[in-house]
């Protein structure tokens, strides 16, 4: 890691903050790391902006100052993905509802599914591209996937953090629990439609250089 540049630095970290959000989303209600950190989900909540931060500014450093590797450009994009797949994991994990995990899960494993796959499809298809000596450049539709990906788990995350650590900010926790979950399915709804859009779109607009030969 002394050899690397900094914005790979950066890139490594970035999946080391990835461990401790997934330790912090997972802890048991009881047992002795809660009672060290007893607030898991704050601190899960906290990694992760720290964590896109640091995918924001990897990037910005590497393209001022020329530092662009091929190392970089193979493992951030990975990490990117490590981070988000993990997190919507997580998310499938949280009950909708608190202490009654019969009411299902916050996140719907079929929604993360479809994410999951549209990222090993796309990640497939700039490998079939490099191969060709063609490189495939993010859509704007993809950028806005991104953002309501990254959006919608800071929110979650939070809802969560403000329900088991903070007593529903002084709200009725089980009103609380009712709009939060509306909420969780409202911006996985849209999650979903712009990941599953953009998957298809990048997928007719660069069918010919996929396809060629089939």
């Amino acid at each position: 890691m002394l050899a690397m540049n900094l914005p790979n630095k950066l890139t490594v970290v970035r999946l080391g903050l990835t461990a401790v959000f997934v330790a912090a989303m997972l802890l048991p209600a009881e047992g002795i790391v809660r009672s060290v950190m007893p607030l898991g989900k704050t601190v899960a909540l906290v990694v992760f902006i720290v964590a896109s931060l640091t995918d924001w500014l990897d990037g910005w450093i590497a393209r001022r100052h020329r530092l662009e590797t091929a190392f970089g450009t193979l493992l951030d994009p990975l990490a990117d993905k490590v981070l988000v797949v993990a997190a919507f994991i997580c998310l499938i994990e949280q009950p909708a509802v608190r202490h009654q995990p019969a009411a299902g899960p916050l996140v719907q494993g079929w929604m993360v599914l479809l994410i999951v796959a549209r990222e090993f499809l796309v990640t497939g298809m700039r490998l079939v591209a490099r191969e060709k000596g063609a490189v495939l450049r993010a859509e704007r539709l993809g950028k806005h996937k991104t953002f309501a990906q990254m959006f919608t788990i800071i929110v979650l995350v939070a809802g969560l953090a403000a329900r088991e650590d903070w007593n529903c900010l002084g709200w009725d926790c089980q009103q609380f629990d009712l709009m939060f979950a509306k909420l969780a399915l409202g911006l996985m709804t849209l999650v979903v439609v712009l990941t599953v859009g953009s998957g298809i779109a990048y997928l007719v607009k660069n069918r010919q250089l996929v396809f060629e030969h089939a």
